[in-house]
């Protein structure tokens, strides 16, 4: 452990003792790294940064730059890493574009290769982002998410919790919780292995696949569907995949997928 020759660290950064610093790397800045982080080969992290315990950053990450947003103005804004949480080669995670706001990566979260985490983004604990998926500003992952590779998220939108995006997806709409969008966006099912593996009780995967039946597959306009919902949800599965759909929304509600699109997936 400790801190190789020839990285350059700003004075004012705050590392831990445990840490390890590889060669080359950069911090610049009022940076805060925690214990048994390890920052390998020319990783460079800015700013106003939080790195917590057991933070693996790969070489050419580039954490808590500015963000890419003609809005900002150079204010003091912040980025925050949560514990364990792994960021490989060449993945990049931007700080907010407000005064004092923050772009926050949770827990047990793995962005893989040439991943992007866009200015002010909220990612949940234990969210995947497979290689060259791309997140635009103030999105909103829910805990234990995977968005696949190649995948385009729009500003503003949420992926609800252990929601699942296919690979080169465009994603212009919300993904509700526990569903499974295709390439186009739009929902084409229940993430019914990812609930399996996450050990949801058959009572919360009944209540999902039901849920997902009257969202989706009755034919219900969305007032309609909701009040169904309401009335259906047994567990707290459900009522938290009701509690998504109730939130405002800035980009709206993925729709159901066509039948050659659940083909194409």
């Amino acid at each position: 452990m400790g801190i190789h020759p020839t990285a350059v660290v700003d004075p004012t950064a705050a590392i831990d003792p445990s840490a390890m610093i590889g060669p080359y790397v950069v911090v610049e800045g009022p940076v805060q790294i925690g214990p048994m982080c390890r920052i390998s080969a020319s990783a460079v992290i800015l700013g106003n940064t939080i790195i917590e315990e057991g933070c693996q950053i790969h070489s050419h990450a580039v954490v808590g730059d500015v963000p890419q947003d003609n809005a900002y103005n150079g204010g003091v804004s912040y980025c925050h890493i949560g514990k364990r949480s792994t960021i490989r080669e060449g993945a990049t995670v931007h700080r907010g574009t407000a005064e004092g706001s923050t772009t926050v990566v949770g827990d047990d979260c793995l962005l893989m290769t040439n991943s992007h985490v866009g200015h002010n983004c909220r990612i949940g604990d234990g969210v995947v982002l497979v290689s060259g998926a791309v997140l635009g500003g103030y999105v909103d992952v829910g805990s234990r998410a995977t968005i696949s590779g190649n995948v385009g998220v729009h500003q503003f939108v949420r992926i609800g919790e252990l929601a699942m995006v296919s690979g080169l997806a465009k994603i212009v709409q919300d993904v509700p919780p526990f569903l499974m969008a295709g390439r186009d966006g739009a929902i084409v099912g229940v993430n019914r292995i990812g609930l399996i593996r996450a050990q949801f009780t058959s009572a919360e995967r009944k209540d999902v696949k039901n849920a997902y039946r009257i969202l989706y597959r009755s034919g219900h306009c969305r007032e309609t569907a909701l009040r169904q919902l309401a009335k259906d949800v047994t567990t707290d599965a459900g009522l938290r995949l009701l509690e998504f759909m109730l939130q405002d929304s800035s980009r709206g509600v993925a729709r159901f997928a066509r039948r050659e699109e659940h083909l194409e997936t």
